[in-house]
Order: structure tokens, then C-alpha cells, then sequence
């Protein structure tokens, strides 16, 4: 994540004046997100003000108690103009959700988790698939050796994150992830705004909701029309919709400023939630979460190029039927493929990456492993090893296989990642990116597989892989390892020809 950070905080030192602007009606991850930046300024001398503009003005009950009890010096305003630096958070300057606070767009940024729907600021720093923008400060700040981030101001940005990810049930990304792990908020205080967020008017929401839900029998999934309301009360409406015996997935959502935000539920091995959401989300938003518990969010601008006519609950329906309709389910245990259509192929000469699990712990103790796919849990063995693929891409591989498929080499590792995977360790509470520990290795050339492109969305259960399942999209490549037919897999379509070529 921090590779990716082009806009460094310390370069906008050099202004006179500094005003951070949430959008209107500001929630708990803007305010998080704008006090970390006020704090960060002010912590080295630079005047800076937080603010918000529109009619309404903060009045829930969790957001009261949060700027209280931090101390959070945000201030409403309509003035039209602002001096000196004018900067953005989780909103984009220009944006249906913000007013605009100045008539140009000289000297602003735009620091931002949602779909980048400006695109005129030559400085925006704006990462949709991120959790919350608490996030995205939070991995700023990292990059800034002279400013250590207070208590109050963690406490702030874990709360951030805790209310758009649905109480972290919609956590995906791992930059998320490494935020939770480092931080030490004030718990008191987070269970406290924790209990002061739903209202009367949130539970006479959430009962009405549930008489007006779109059930598919065929499929057991239901889809849920809530009216605009506090985001965690969809995760609300989403647990209890679960619940019901003839329903093993469903989707809840309202429509927010400049989108439908919904959340998502599954009790079934052959549907991981965070995967159902990012399939809605494609080219129209972003998604992702849990296994069980996921959510996302579709940008207004977006959905209307696709489907100008269709409304947000018509729009959804048809993601959700084409979801339960369009996928191709292989396990790699049982599967019965047709091996004569598939070409033959091996593996080109190029760096990957291994690390044998004892060079991370003892054996017997469990590794997890953070990536941009999720977090891959792996019981250290002698006759274990880690792969690490050029995306970033981790999975665990026999000795065995190994020793017969690859040989070391000294070339540098390489790895094309948005995240470099970081392994945390619960026996010794160790964390560190991956490639510290990390070898080289190269396929040995008569390593040949079988494999084809797929034709349509495609689930592979392979056999490391006990509990959930990979995605492909049309045109990745499902691949079959002629030395093991139980040994399937998926290859993204991008990086196929990088990794193999015609036999």
C-alpha cells in the first residue's frame, strides 16, 4: 500500500493556511479521517482547521459523543471562500456531496476512498478499494518519520473504520487489516459510541425493511431495500435476514450520497460473501469483506454509464441472479474436465519467490499470511513451503513438490504487487513483509501443465483449501497439473503469458 502513495503529507507543509473539508453531513470515517490530518499539521506548527458545510448539522448521537470525547475541533461554515490550502476527505472537491468551499480548483487535494469520480485535480490521492479513508490517511501518515499519531487520534481513526466496514464485518483489504493491528485505541470509548448508534428511528427502519424483501427459492438468496439510513444498520437488517431458514445468502442496501451502499451475508461453502461483493461491485464500485460478512459500494455516476434505466434494487436483482447463474463450480478433488480440450503448456524461467515455513516459525505454529486476496493461514511443517507468486499472490506448496518442480536461484525476486504480503505470527506476535525471509527459485522447464481459458465466471475449491474457493473471471485460465489432476487452479488472464508458454 505504502508503494502505491504518490502524494506525500510533509510536501504540503509549505502552505501558509490549511483547511481540511469533510463532505456535508459528515460520518464517523470523515471526521476520523480529517481530525488525523489537523492533528498531523497543527503537531508541527502549521494552522489548520477542520470543517463541514451543508444544512444539517452533526446531530447523531455516536458522532456527538466521538468529537466529545476526543476533543475533535470540527466547525460548520458557509463561507464561500477559503485561503491558503483547501483539502478534501473522504469526498471528492467538486462532488455532489461536498459544497464547494472555493470557486477554484487551484491549491486543493483530494484524499479519498471511493470511486474517483474527479479527475481534473492534479493532486488526489484516492484508493477505492480501501475500507474506510481513515485507512488511507493512516498509511500516509506511516510515511512520516517526525509525527507519531496519539491515542485519541487512533481511537478516531478505528472508529473510522469501524463504521464503514459494517463494524469491520466488510474489512478486506489488508492495508485495513495492518491499520487494526497497529493501532491502540481507546476500547471504553469505542463500546461506548458502539451503543449510542442506532436510534428508535434506526429499529422502526430495520422492522419495515424486513417486510419488503425480493426472495429467490432456487437459489435461497434475498435481496433487501432499506430506506437511506445509518450504513451499520444494514449489517443490522443483514444478520437477522441471514438467520431465516430459507435464506443461505442475502444482500441488504439503500441508496447514500452518489450510490447504493450494501452489505452482504453467507452461510454456505459454495458462496464467500466477500466475493459475491466484489462480483456486484465490478466495474461499477468496489467490494470485498469476510468470507461470511462483506459489503461495498456502487458509484451513482458509474451505474447510470451502464444501466441508465435500471433502479438501484433492479440493478442489484440482476447482479445477484447473474451471480447464482453465470459461475462454473470445479473441485479439485472430484472434478471431471475434459482434459482433450485443454493445450499443454510450461512454465517459463521466472523469478518467484519460496520460503520454507520453518524459516518463519516453529513447526506446528500457525502463520498467517496477509494479502490483497485475503489472509492465508498456514501450520508450519517441515514438508511445507510458502510460494510467492510475481502479483503478490501466496499459497503453500509440499516439499515434495517443490524439490521436483523448481530450483534456487539468485535473481531478484520478481513481483508486480499493490500490497507486498506481510506474515503475522500469533506464537511470537511478530509481523514483517514477507520478502525479508523470501528465496528465489525458478520453474524447471519440463514442468508442464494442462490448461484452457474459461468462458465464464469459474469457482476452483482446490485441494490446499479446505474451507472457501478461488474466482476467475472470463478469459483467466483454469489449469490442471499433468504430474497431479488433483491439482487445480486458476491463473489470471494478465499475468498467464508471463508465467507459461506453448509446449
Amino acid at each position: 500500500m505504502k508503494d502505491q502513495i504518490k502524494l506525500k503529507l510533509s510536501t504540503l507543509l509549505n502552505n501558509s493556511s490549511i483547511v481540511i473539508q469533510c463532505h456535508d453531513t459528515p460520518d464517523a470515517d470523515a471526521i476520523a479521517a480529517g481530525f488525523a490530518l489537523y492533528d498531523y499539521f497543527c503537531s508541527l506548527g502549521k494552522p489548520a482547521r477542520l470543517v463541514y458545510s451543508g444544512k444539517n448539522t452533526i446531530d447523531k448521537p455516536n458522532l456527538l459523543l466521538m468529537i466529545a470525547a476526543l476533543s475533535i475541533p470540527i466547525e460548520q461554515t458557509e463561507h464561500p471562500h477559503v485561503d491558503g490550502l483547501l483539502i478534501t476527505v473522504d469526498c471528492q472537491f467538486g462532488a455532489g456531496n461536498v459544497s464547494r468551499l472555493r470557486e477554484d480548483a487551484e491549491n486543493v487535494v483530494i484524499i479519498d476512498h471511493h470511486r474517483q469520480e474527479i479527475f481534473d485535480i492534479p493532486r488526489s490521492e484516492v484508493h477505492p478499494k480501501l475500507g474506510s479513508c481513515a485507512t488511507l490517511v493512516w498509511a500516509m501518515l506511516q510515511e512520516e518519520s517526525t509525527y507519531s499519531i496519539p491515542q485519541q487520534v487512533q481511537t478516531a481513526l478505528y472508529y473510522g473504520l469501524f463504521t464503514d466496514t459494517n463494524s469491520l464485518a466488510e474489512v478486506g483489504h489488508p492495508s485495513d487489516k495492518d491499520m487494526l493491528e497497529s493501532l491502540t485505541p481507546d476500547l471504553s470509548l469505542i463500546n461506548r459510541m458502539k451503543n449510542a448508534n442506532i436510534t428508535l428511528a434506526d429499529m422502526e427502519t430495520a422492522g419495515l425493511a424486513l417486510l419488503r424483501t425480493s426472495h429467490n427459492a432456487a437459489f435461497n438468496y434475498s435481496v433487501t431495500a432499506v430506506k437511506p439510513c445509518d450504513p451499520n444498520i444494514l449489517g443490522f437488517v443483514s444478520d437477522l435476514a441471514i438467520q431465516v431458514d430459507a435464506v443461505s445468502s442475502c444482500v441488504v442496501f439503500n441508496t447514500i450520497n452518489q450510490g447504493i451502499k450494501f452489505s452482504v451475508r453467507s452461510c454456505i461453502q459454495d458462496v464467500m460473501a466477500n466475493e459475491m461483493a466484489a462480483f456486484i461491485a465490478a466495474d461499477v464500485g468496489s467490494g470485498g469483506g469476510h468470507v461470511s460478512k462483506a459489503g461495498g459500494f456502487i458509484a451513482e455516476s458509474a451505474l447510470r454509464l451502464r444501466e441508465p434505466t435500471l433502479s438501484a434494487e433492479a440493478f442489484l436483482l440482476k447482479r445477484v441472479h447473474q451471480y447464482f447463474t453465470d459461475f462454473d463450480i470445479i473441485n479439485s478433488r472430484n472434478h471431471t474436465l475434459d482434459t482433450t480440450a485443454m493445450s499443454r503448456y510450461q512454465k517459463r524461467p521466472v523469478t518467484l519467490g519460496y520460503v520454507p515455513t520453518l524459516d518463519l516459525t516453529e513447526s506446528g505454529n500457525e502463520i498467517r499470511v496477509r494479502t490483497l486476496e485475503g489472509d492465508v493461514d498456514i501450520l508450519a511443517s517441515d514438508s511445507v513451503y510458502v510460494m510467492i507468486g510475481i502479483q503478490g499472490e501466496v499459497y503453500p506448496i509440499e516439499r515434495a513438490v517443490f524439490e521436483a518442480s523448481y530450483d534456487p536461484a539468485d535473481a531478484p525476486i520478481s513481483l508486480l504487487a499493490e500490497y507486498t504480503p506481510r506474515v503475522y505470527l500469533r506464537a511470537s506476535e511478530q509481523n514483517f513483509e514477507i520478502l525479508e525471509r523470501a528465496k528465489g527459485c525458478v520453474a524447471r522447464s519440463h514442468v508442464s501443465v494442462l490448461a484452457t481459458l474459461t468462458d465464464k465466471p469459474t469457482k476452483v475449491f482446490t485441494k490446499w483449501h479446505d474451507v472457501g474457493y478461488f474466482a476467475g473471471q472470463p478469459g483467466d485460465y483454469l489449469v490442471l497439473k499433468e504430474s497431479d489432476p488433483n491439482d487445480v487452479y486458476l491463473v489470471k488472464s494478465e499475468i498467464f503469458a508471463q508465467l507459461y508458454e506453448p509446449c
